[in-house]
């Protein structure tokens, strides 16, 4: 077998194993809102309980993210990630056999953990294992997976609960985890970063950080704005993050160099990613509720009818990987941002207690090609605008930001929805949702904006990129 046909196996292996591991990642940010009710009825809890469910598992993810990219870079990525999805697929099997409520909401934070290590690596392991030339489709694929996984969570949460049981969407994860271990450990080469030693004041400042602003922006809408918890984790995160970024400006090796932020390209796609996820997560989270507790679908039914929003990137994401490697990642980008930005605008307007699908569809299919051109390119200007051994942080930092992104977005729209309207009745949500989606649309339109600033000559991309292949310690075992 030559090299160029061994590199091309190993290549489409990389896809399919990082695909895989981010899908399952993904999945569990929102798999689990359509299950709450035949959860609590199960196990009992109250409101704050069943909240916690999917809370804990962001909060633990959105916080060591970059924790888990540098443990990657500094000990091995092959070797993290099979650890992190090896604690994933445990806690998943944990979480489908939980006696009780506290069990739960506890296997899914170990769930986090497993996910924020693993998660970021996906992105390192595929870019050292694919050519440059082919790595805006191979992007494309992978952005393509993650992107249905978000999009798709509460369909997959209610079509298995409504069918078998709310435990099989956690059982799903165990069979793929089982079958990703050893093919991660025969196909995939192992790398590292520069090899600099863990930065523990930096890590224990962003940790911290995020954890308090995440707290607090998940309790938000629950407890108030103005609660005592809520405040004690908003004001003290903002100010550990302040710290970490004074700090991380001097330190010598600092876990996310704030030089990195000079960079036009990797400013914009990621102040880009935070406010796409922003205004996409929180839209998800309410379109989710209006098709069932307002038209009346099953969640089956729900997601069948979503799936022009949904499927859509599993159609159009590779081909725009294609058209960023001929034409560069901005204007795919960012054309995706405002037609993403358009569609939820339009929903806005269609939206009625009693619209028609048919009223809807045009903006199910418009925001499905710009989510599908968003998540196509986004992962290659983010691995093109810094160096190989700075791409597992780049991967992590980008991930953090999705996942506070998000976490944001379902608070903002949540608070919105309750200050405009309630589950009262079908035309109260909608009051609640039309004002929320406006706020979302003009979010995503924000980050169009921010997708602008990205230089439009792949310069960036020319000066980082390294001589092929990413730096490699071990070869694959086959």
């Amino acid at each position: 077998m030559s090299q160029q046909t061994a590199r091309r196996g190993g290549a489409a292996w990389a896809l399919v194993i990082t695909s895989v591991a981010g899908f399952m990642a993904a999945l569990d940010n929102l798999v689990v809102t359509t299950a709450l009710p035949s959860i609590r009825e199960d196990l009992g809890g109250g409101l704050h309980d069943l909240e916690w469910t999917v809370s804990a598992y962001t909060l633990t993810f959105a916080v060591l993210l970059m924790f888990g990219a540098a443990l990657g870079d500094r000990f091995g990525r092959r070797r993290l990630f099979i650890a992190g999805l090896t604690v994933f697929t445990g806690a998943s099997a944990a979480a489908a056999m939980a006696p009780g409520i506290d069990s739960l909401i506890a296997a899914r934070a170990v769930q986090g953990v497993g996910a924020a290590v693993m998660m970021p690596l996906t992105l390192t392991l595929l870019t050292a294992a694919v050519p440059v030339a082919k790595r805006g489709m191979a992007y494309g694929i992978w952005g393509a997976v993650n992107g249905l996984a978000v999009a798709s969570g509460p369909l997959v949460g209610g079509t298995l609960t409504e069918h078998i049981s709310w435990q099989w969407i956690f059982w799903l994860n165990v069979p793929l985890g089982l079958a990703l271990l050893p093919l991660a450990r025969l196909r995939l080469a192992e790398s590292r970063g520069t090899g600099a030693p863990l930065d523990i004041p930096g890590t224990l400042l962003a940790s911290g950080g995020l954890f308090g602003i995440v707290y607090g922006l998940v309790r938000g809408p629950a407890d108030g704005w103005t609660g005592s918890l809520v405040l004690t984790g908003l004001f003290p995160g903002s100010a550990l993050l302040a710290g970490f970024i004074l700090y991380s400006t001097r330190a010598k090796n600092p876990m996310l160099p704030m030089r990195l932020f000079r960079s036009r390209a990797f400013a914009g796609i990621n102040a880009a990613s935070l406010l796409m996820f922003l205004g996409m997560f929180g839209s998800i989270f309410l379109l989710s509720q209006y098709m069932q507790g307002v038209l009346g679908y099953s969640p089956t039914e729900a997601g069948l009818r979503m799936l022009p929003w949904t499927g859509m990137p599993m159609l159009v994401a590779p081909i725009a990987g294609i058209l960023a490697d001929r034409i560069g990642g901005r204007p795919v980008v960012a054309t995706g941002l405002f037609l993403q930005a358009l569609g939820l605008g339009y929903m806005a307007v269609v939206a009625t207690a009693d619209a028609s699908y048919g009223s809807q569809l045009p903006a199910l299919i418009v925001s499905g090609i710009g989510m599908a051109l968003y998540f196509a390119p986004a992962s290659h200007l983010v691995m093109s605008s810094v160096r190989p051994s700075e791409q597992g942080i780049a991967s992590g930092a980008n991930n953090a930001l999705r996942e506070v992104g998000g976490a944001l977005g379902i608070a903002v729209m949540a608070s919105i929805f309750a200050a405009q309207g309630g589950y009262e009745t079908g035309q109260t949500f909608v009051d609640g949702m039309r004002p929320a989606l406006v706020t979302g649309s003009a979010v995503v339109a924000l980050a169009g904006i921010a997708a602008l600033l990205i230089p439009t000559r792949r310069r960036t991309e020319r000066q980082t990129r390294p001589a092929e292949p990413a730096p490699v310690l071990e070869t694959s075992a086959h």
